[in-house]
């Protein structure tokens, strides 16, 4: 078409811009083309969006063009174009919502990492679904990822953790600064030694056996376990002083050693060494950032809790003074708090674990879709509080139970289609004309959209909020047209297209479960 105006075609971008237009009465795809091109082609963009509308009507897929303000298009498909989306969706399986949104990133994604201390409890149970499925969705955009759980098995809590299980074999008081809960007792009775350290060492891996016991119960697999005893033992903490003070940030002040990251935007610089040769904490923060970029991985993303706001700067500064781009190379988000509820009264403390909820616990009390799906819905920005019973009420105001169902229903109605040897055959999608048909096809098209967007903000619960917006979608279709014959009503080509379309939201609907870790039940 520009050639034809006889315009340069090297003005053409790179890319351009088409979306899905708020309000349906715009169209199905909306491109702002005409207005990028104005400029560069010298031509007002009104004349030239005009051109574009008049090529693009001549294509069989395209049922009309409108021009809006200063030159929008606003592009309709025919029914026949809209209705190939069922057979890319169908085609596709498994596959479609795969993207290539973060293609080529190798993703350390770290979350959870719990002290082996006590069993994995409520604190951590919103990073281990929300962790878990962010890694679902991270590779379902084209990323590589590794997930990571850092376990803290080096310093005073593992100390204290030893002397607890020492004095509970020994049915002695737990010590001033200890670890309560029967659970300590019922490790303690497992463990054959007669020293602290014996306590220490068993009960630190008995302890670490059963959360990752319980995190496997919760659909939650972690690629690397990493110690942080390694980092001290393995001698990655003095290489990362090492590189640290090659790069120029290391200086020494009474006795000390120390690092300067407050020439990277942090609140004050930090100690490595203390005077008396003592590595600090912070040190093996930054042997284990140092040892995850030397791993190969270009992007580290650190899920912590509620109260780590403050090591946001200390961790940002570390990639600085590693030479690394903090807005780039690391990345992390702070998860609040989440509350338990049964029936508007807060659920009482564990009694195994003594001040703690566990994950078992909630598994238990509402099994692991409903415990999944709910930790994943809303943005980890707010607190989040859970009600025991409504999360796992049988009705369509809960939304796990809502977008579940939408996929049995369909299941249902698919194997009531095999029973009546009825098969979807070849898909005519001229047939695929209703409104809420072509309702139901926006909207199943908007799903690999939903995933990118989700994997390039890290918030699965787009993908969440999505399946519902879908489920009410399908609900609508399924009530205005009906897809199977009754009585003695023959099969026709529309039949048959709407199985087609009937068997694409079903896919979708799983595949958007899958990624967060959801079960698709074809029965409830």
């Amino acid at each position: 078409m520009l050639a034809a105006r006889g315009l340069d075609l090297a003005v053409l971008p790179a890319s351009t811009n088409v979306e899905r237009p708020r309000n349906p009465e715009h169209g199905d795809y909306a491109s702002n083309i005409a207005l990028q091109l104005a400029k560069p082609t010298r031509t007002p963009p009104r004349e030239l969006a005009t051109a574009i509308a008049e090529a693009l009507k001549q294509e069989k897929a395209i049922k009309d063009v409108d021009i809006a303000g200063p030159g929008f298009l606003n592009i309709r498909l025919s029914a026949g174009a809209a209705g190939e989306l069922a057979r890319v969706v169908v085609t596709q399986g498994k596959e479609y919502g795969n993207g290539t949104a973060l293609s080529g990133q190798n993703i350390n994604l770290e979350f959870v990492s719990a002290n082996p201390t006590g069993p994995v409890h409520l604190g951590h149970t919103r990073w281990a679904a929300v962790g878990d499925s962010l890694g679902r969705i991270f590779e379902a955009a084209g990323a590589r990822v590794t997930r990571e759980h850092y376990t803290n098995d080096a310093g005073a809590q593992l100390e204290r953790f030893g002397r607890s299980l020492y004095a509970a074999a020994r049915n002695e008081p737990t010590p001033e600064d200890g670890y309560g809960g029967e659970y300590v007792k019922e490790i303690a009775d497992k463990i054959t030694g007669e020293s602290e350290e014996d306590y220490r060492e068993q009960g630190y891996r008995l302890m670490l056996a059963e959360m990752q016991k319980s995190l496997e119960r919760f659909n939650v697999h972690f690629d690397v376990w990493f110690s942080e005893r390694a980092l001290h033992e393995g001698g990655a903490v003095e290489h990362a002083i090492d590189v640290l003070r090659k790069n120029g940030h290391i200086f020494e002040k009474d006795g000390a050693t120390w690092l300067r990251t407050t020439d990277f935007t942090d609140d004050k610089d930090r100690v490595i060494v203390r005077s008396n040769g003592e590595k600090t904490y912070f040190a093996a923060d930054c042997a284990y950032y140092i040892n995850k970029r030397e791993r190969g991985f270009d992007r580290c993303l650190y899920l912590l809790g509620a109260d780590h706001h403050g090591y946001i700067g200390r961790l940002k500064a570390i990639a600085a003074c590693a030479g690394d781009d903090p807005e780039k190379n690391i990345q992390i988000l702070i998860g609040q708090l989440v509350n338990l509820m049964r029936g508007g009264e807060p659920v009482r403390l564990s009694k195994r674990a003594g001040t703690i909820i566990t994950l078992d616990e909630l598994v238990d009390a509402v099994g692991v879709d409903a415990a999944r799906y709910s930790l994943a819905r809303s943005s980890t920005d707010s607190p989040l509080t859970l009600d025991i019973e409504e999360i796992t009420r049988q009705a369509p105001d809960n939304p796990v139970f809502y977008v579940q169902y939408a996929h049995a229903r369909i299941s249902s109605l698919l194997r009531n289609a095999q029973e009546m040897n009825i098969d979807k055959g070849e898909l005519k999608t001229e047939q695929i004309s209703h409104e809420k048909e072509l309702d139901l096809l926006k909207a199943l098209g908007e799903f690999p959209r939903v995933v990118a967007t989700a994997a390039e903000l890290c918030e699965p619960h787009r993908v969440a909020r999505y399946l519902e917006e879908l489920a009410t979608t399908y609900h609508r279709f399924y009530d205005n047209c009906r897809v199977l014959p009754r009585g003695d009503e023959e099969v026709t080509d529309l039949t048959r297209a709407r199985l087609w379309l009937v068997e694409a939201a079903r896919i979708v609907l799983a595949n958007g479960l899958a990624l967060l870790g959801v079960s698709a039940p074809e029965r409830m």
